[in-house]
């Protein structure tokens, strides 16, 4: 391997010494993916202002600081270049968009199609529109707003983030008409401060959506009361339920739904943390209340912002986690994770897709380029909010199919 070319060494070092204390200084090549590396002490405590000069000094050698702990000890890594985003494509965005706003809108119509569309296209579509808007821009204002938390934090803080790609799957393959949005970072960013805000930007401002549309929409749903058995031929699904959406239903009906018809002799509370983590025993000849579309959203946005926060890897929970506790102890708690959501697995299979993902995507994080500044006190309740509101919304049981 060829080292890289040293010319201007001393200036490399004069720049580095104007923030840090320089014990050693090692020489680096392509293979050992560095410049140099400098192992001392940073001369102020200040580490988010030290990195801003080091990296603004060095920008003009097209040379990237970053900051790493060793041990009590702190490293600074100078690597050649400096991030440069590809441009994105916004056309892609918009027809993602378009062709996804089509397919949620279908879902919403055929969520209660009782009749026969009109003959002719025109009439045909139409139709469909006005029966489908409520629960698109109920859904659609959820996931935008999701998306473009993330997308404005990462502009806030400069770093290089795409527009949102919605991604379409229509019903029946999808009970909501999407598979959800999602963003990319383009650059690492740059502190674990930055990280936490893009993180948990989107699923807090997805919830403040989601929140008043689940409202809004229970309150234009029924309480009935479901059948002792399920007719031959046809089939119930029943959504499970989060904390916030037990409470939601009991704020908005004064009851905890479904109310089964009997405890069967069985304490209540047993009967309901059983109910909780299984879905059963299915409360046939109880009480539940019958969604309509924009509940039906709203309930989705809850589910997506338990999901995004499951502290994974690249999930939004994951950045939470990383930030916390740092990519070591993140790695430790990972299998737990892994075997919790395996066992989830056998009441509603669909975690077992989810445990495969998280193996094999789960297990990296997004590395800041400053590594040693760590969170203030109002991040860290952040943060501790951000896994608050991931037990608030996690469903255990997403949905439960009866049928015969």
């Amino acid at each position: 391997m060829e080292d890289y070319n040293l010319i201007g060494y001393e200036k490399y070092d004069n720049l580095v010494k104007r923030v840090f204390r320089v014990d050693d200084v090692t020489v680096g090549n392509q293979k050992d993916g560095f410049i140099l590396r400098y192992r001392g002490h940073l001369l102020s405590e200040d580490s988010e202002a030290a990195y801003d000069q080091l990296s603004g000094a060095l920008r003009p050698n097209d040379v990237t600081p970053l900051f790493r702990w060793e041990g009590d000890r702190h490293v600074i890594l100078l690597v050649p270049g400096m991030p440069r985003p590809n441009p994105s494509n916004p056309r892609i965005n918009l027809i993602m968009f378009i062709l996804t706003l089509v397919s949620v809108l279908w879902t919403g119509a055929a969520y209660g199609l009782d009749q026969p569309l009109p003959a002719g296209i025109i009439p045909a579509a139409l139709t469909l529109v006005q029966r489908g808007w409520p629960f698109a821009v109920a859904l659609i204002a959820i996931l935008g707003t999701h998306e473009f938390g993330h997308y404005l934090a990462g502009r806030y803080h400069g770093t290089h983030v795409t527009l949102p790609y919605f991604i379409p799957l229509p019903y029946p393959l999808s009970p909501f008409g999407t598979l959800g949005a999602f963003i990319n970072m383009k650059e690492p960013p740059k502190n674990r401060k930055v990280l936490l805000d893009i993180g948990a930007a989107g699923p807090l401002a997805g919830l403040i959506v989601a929140i008043p549309v689940l409202l809004i929409g229970l309150s234009q749903s029924a309480v009935e009361r479901l059948p002792n058995v399920v007719p031959a031929g046809m089939m119930y699904q029943m959504e499970g339920n989060s904390l916030l959406y037990l409470l939601s239903k009991f704020a908005v009906f004064g009851q905890l739904l479904p109310s089964p018809a009997s405890f069967q002799g069985t304490v209540p509370m047993l009967y309901w943390l059983r109910y909780f983590f299984t879905g059963q025993p299915y409360p046939f000849g109880g009480m539940d209340v019958m969604l309509g579309s924009v509940a039906w959203a709203g309930w989705g946005g809850l589910l997506i912002t338990g999901l995004n926060l499951i502290p994974a890897g690249q999930l939004d929970g994951g950045h939470m986690l990383y930030v916390l506790f740092g990519r070591k102890n993140a790695q430790r708690i990972l299998p737990v994770i892994l075997v919790a959501i395996v066992l989830l697995g056998f009441v509603w299979s669909g975690w077992w897709l989810w445990a495969l993902l998280i193996f094999f995507l789960g297990r990296t994080y997004a590395e800041p380029l400053d590594q040693i500044t760590g969170l203030d006190t109002r991040r860290k309740a952040l943060a501790v909010i951000a896994l608050v509101v991931f037990f608030l919304t996690f469903t255990p049981v997403p949905l439960t199919y009866i049928m015969r």
